[in-house]
């Protein structure tokens, strides 16, 4: 039985590294802290692998033919594409892919009734994968990543609850199909709230943030799927504020456990509030 040994969610704008030296200091420091932080849990964690879930900005599928997961399965996984580089202001980087893992969960999802799609070639990757890679500095080799995108964009997308089903199916594949001493971490990238090019571009829900941290963190998975609509995303900031539904994923993989929150911060050039959630393996809420 392969064990999952790290599991968190953190944001992704892309702001956080192109402006984040421009950022007020009590900024920077809940930003650099947060992703430090997580850098230095993942490697104390000591992971086979890391799957990242993040979502597609409409990069790398067409809207009438949008698949819910695209598994990349390319052995080394480059970044950012080049039309996203100026958005992001990072450098390139190359990460080490695992294509035995991403076969094994392409071929064990399907079978649990999740429809995964594959691409083998390098996926377009913008602030999805890019920005919790480098503020992590998973672009150093140490630790092979299979990323899958989600689609949290194009309707009919899977809701929190069929996202919290192919997160318990993810699980039940990484506990019953891969080797025994096998140890997987795990990263839902994406939210918190924002609407990307929208009306409502420098809009930022803090209440709709403090709360999401908080109800994620607490274990009571039941509440939060109940009230983490689609709608009430939707109301934080369309088109961007669903990313979240990546963490969800994550949280149907390990089942219920209590989260640690790394502090939350607003600032309006990243457009979108900034906080993370560590869960803590060793603390499940009964």
């Amino acid at each position: 039985m392969a064990e999952i040994v790290f599991a968190a969610g953190a944001p992704h704008a892309p702001g956080l590294i192109g402006l984040l030296e421009a950022a007020p200091n009590d900024v920077k420091d809940v930003v650099i802290h947060t992703y430090r932080t997580l850098a230095e849990r993942i490697r104390a964690a000591k992971p086979d692998a890391l799957i990242v879930f993040a979502n597609d900005h409409l990069a790398n599928s067409r809207v009438r033919a949008y698949p819910d997961f695209l598994i990349g399965m390319a052995e080394e996984h480059s970044g950012p594409h080049e039309w996203f580089k100026p958005w992001i202001g990072c450098d390139d980087y190359t990460v080490k892919g695992d294509r035995d893992l991403a076969e094994k969960l392409f071929h064990g999802l399907n079978r649990r009734g999740i429809r995964m799609f594959a691409q083998h070639e390098n996926l377009y990757f913008d602030d999805n994968i890019s920005v919790p890679v480098l503020l992590t500095d998973l672009n150093d080799g140490s630790i092979p990543m299979v990323p899958v995108l989600q689609n949290c964009t194009v309707p009919p997308f899977p809701d929190q609850y069929k996202s919290y089903e192919a997160g318990k199916a993810l699980g039940d594949f990484i506990r019953e199909d891969l080797p025994s001493d096998m140890r997987i971490a795990l990263l839902g990238s994406g939210g918190l709230s924002h609407e990307p090019g929208g009306a409502r571009y420098y809009f930022i829900d803090e209440e709709f943030d403090r709360w999401f941290l908080e109800a994620s963190a607490s274990g009571d998975h039941e509440k939060l799927l109940s009230e983490l609509t689609i709608e009430r995303m939707e109301k934080a900031g369309v088109g961007g504020t669903t990313e979240l539904l990546a963490w969800i994923v994550v949280l149907g993989a390990i089942g219920p456990h209590r989260g640690e929150s790394f502090g939350y911060v607003v600032h309006k050039d990243f457009k979108c509030g900034v906080g993370a959630v560590h869960w803590h393996l060793d603390q499940p809420v009964t």
